[in-house]
């Protein structure tokens, strides 16, 4: 079992940035691929940015790459998300996500995760 606990969220103005935090707990955090999700009000929970287990690779949605920088520090079993140029369309809840694996790669599809963390607000006014 593996416990997710997300931080940094917050009201920040267009083009501005914000750093989202993940501690992960419970089991060996190099053993589990992570990912960024994110939901918007009436919307559908999307994958937004992961990274394997090494942090030797990492996938990002369109909308957001260029921008945002999905990072972790296996040392302080923590993940990061830096986000740059926040737009409107960047306002939602912010879930980190862990997929246990052997292979040194980044899943994308929301199924494949096994345990979600509780989830972070971001807001971004225009």
């Amino acid at each position: 079992q593996v416990q997710l606990v997300e931080s940094g969220g917050g009201l920040v103005q267009t083009g501005g940035s914000l750093r989202l935090s993940c501690v992960a707990s419970g089991r060996t955090f190099s053993d589990y691929a992570m990912g960024w999700f994110r939901q918007a009000p009436g919307k559908e929970r999307e994958f937004v940015a992961g990274i394997s287990w090494s942090g030797d690779n990492t996938r990002y949605a369109y909308s957001v790459k260029g921008r945002f920088t999905i990072s972790r520090d296996n040392a302080k079993n923590t993940l990061y998300l830096q986000m740059n140029s926040l737009k409107p369309e960047d306002t939602g809840v912010y879930y980190c996500a862990a997929e246990y694996t052997d292979y040194d790669v980044v899943p994308i599809g929301r199924s494949r995760y096994d345990y979600w963390g509780q989830g972070t607000a971001v807001t971004v006014s225009s």
